[in-house]
């Protein structure tokens, strides 16, 4: 949402007050400048109303402003916690392989899951994720999975998918 409300340059909206009016006074130029941000804040509520669910727009809707709007928004769903990082972790342990889909698209899966972790900031050694990658191989590929636990040098995860792709197209031919 922010790289859409940048790409519109509306974001500075978010971070700067409205215009002060000044009365009777108020030049051409300061009208102008009022009614652009007034334009902008529009814009900006519309899309970020617009980019959520249907359920979270009955709830945000009435919102005074659009950075009111964005820092309830912010403040509940943007905020890292624990609750999320475990969360994550309980998926990646709990994630199983089957035989009926293929071994790389699942491993795409799994590296979309690690690569979730390196934004909260989790770090896990390579090797041990190699293994808990090897561990998690469908049953059909056992003799698979014990060669690879046997071998003596470490693997990157780039080299196990090297591998599984190859064993993968050679076990569909």
């Amino acid at each position: 949402m922010r790289f859409l409300l940048i790409t519109l340059k509306v974001t500075y909206v978010l971070d700067t007050p409205p215009p002060n009016e000044k009365g009777d006074e108020e030049s051409v130029d300061r009208t102008r400048l009022r009614q652009k941000w007034d334009n902008d804040d529009y814009i900006c509520m519309g899309h970020i109303l617009n980019g959520i669910s249907d359920a979270l727009f009955d709830a945000y809707q009435s919102e005074a402003s659009e950075k009111q709007l964005w820092d309830k928004l912010e403040v509940r769903y943007m905020v890292e916690d624990a609750s999320n990082k475990k969360f994550l972790v309980c998926h990646f342990n709990n994630y199983k392989m089957v035989d009926n889909r293929s071994v790389m698209e699942q491993l795409h899966e799994l590296e979309r899951i690690l690569n979730t972790f390196k934004q909260y900031g989790l770090k896990m050694d390579e090797v041990i994720v190699v293994s808990l990658v090897i561990d998690k191989l469908p049953p059909s590929w056992r003799d698979t999975k014990k060669t690879l636990k046997h071998k003596k040098e470490d693997m990157s995860l780039e080299d196990l998918g090297n591998h599984l792709r190859i064993k993968e197209d050679y076990h569909k031919q």
